[in-house]
């Protein structure tokens, strides 16, 4: 791993091939993708830290003066995304996507519609459900006051599938300490952003676009990718048994070969 940073983001470029621009979800860096980089040995991969997040904590000061004032939102990170591709050379990429990040991939495909060949959305989301978007405006707060310990207690508690919670004790310690690793003010602003994001005019995406969720995410529920599928028109479903709102980390293999066998089906 050899990170550059770009507008203050840190960037991780690896490989030789078509780009694959991968983005995490809240509480996750790029580090989370690691799992799934054999499946992507003979693409270009371009692992981003979005702004607040990981190693690109202060990366959301840098609109301090803009019209946003530092206001994080699906079109800004996606803004930024597209700032880095530009920076990267990166005419074409498939756009991977976590969680939080599912909202983001959207907004790229539509603001930059020739950028983006095909879409992968992990734990996917239509729209923060009401009862997210109160959980994500009273842990804002609760974080720049405490830190974030709670929240990774919360997180591992209640986002895992019941299976990977007893048999995967070093996937539990990873979504913690990825979460208590966060800067508080950049995770603060990355929850907000939750609480108030919308969506993007999904029926404008024409590219080919795979769901993946699991059976057990309660985060992210079925409803939503469903919902998603139903927006956009090139997009198709698959949904992982026991496995709940990390399935980059949680299903592994089966993560792998859904990601190769869709991007490999886009050459």
């Amino acid at each position: 791993m050899a990170i550059q940073w770009i507008d203050k983001m840190a960037v991780d470029v690896e490989g030789e091939g078509e780009a694959v621009v991968m983005l995490h979800g809240l509480g996750g860096s790029m580090n989370v993708w690691a799992p799934l980089m054999p499946a992507l040995k003979s693409y270009k991969v371009i692992r981003i830290d979005t702004p607040g997040a990981g190693r690109s904590h202060d990366a959301y000061a840098l609109g301090e003066s803009t019209p946003h004032k530092g206001k994080l939102s699906p079109d800004v990170v996606a803004q930024c995304v597209i700032d880095v591709c530009r920076e990267l050379g990166v005419e074409q990429a498939h756009m991977v996507g976590h969680s939080l990040s599912t909202m983001v991939c959207p907004y790229v495909a539509v603001k930059a519609p020739k950028l983006v060949k095909s879409m992968t959305l992990f734990a996917s989301l239509f729209q923060p459900p009401q009862g997210m978007r109160d959980v994500m405006s009273g842990r804002a707060p609760a974080v720049r006051e405490r830190g974030t310990f709670e929240a990774a207690m919360a997180v591992s508690n209640a986002a895992l599938s019941a299976s990977t919670k007893e048999t995967q004790p070093v996937t539990v310690a990873y979504v913690r300490e990825a979460i208590m690793g966060q800067d508080p003010e950049g995770y603060a602003r990355n929850c907000l952003l939750l609480a108030e994001a919308t969506p993007t005019t999904l029926e404008k995406i024409k590219c080919p676009t795979l769901l993946v969720t699991g059976d057990e995410d309660v985060v992210t529920p079925l409803a939503g990718a469903r919902e998603l599928m139903a927006r956009i028109p090139q997009a198709r479903l698959e949904v992982l048994n026991k496995c709940g709102h990390w399935p980059i980390v949680e299903r592994v293999e089966d993560c792998r070969r859904l990601l190769r066998d869709f991007l490999d089906r886009q050459r």
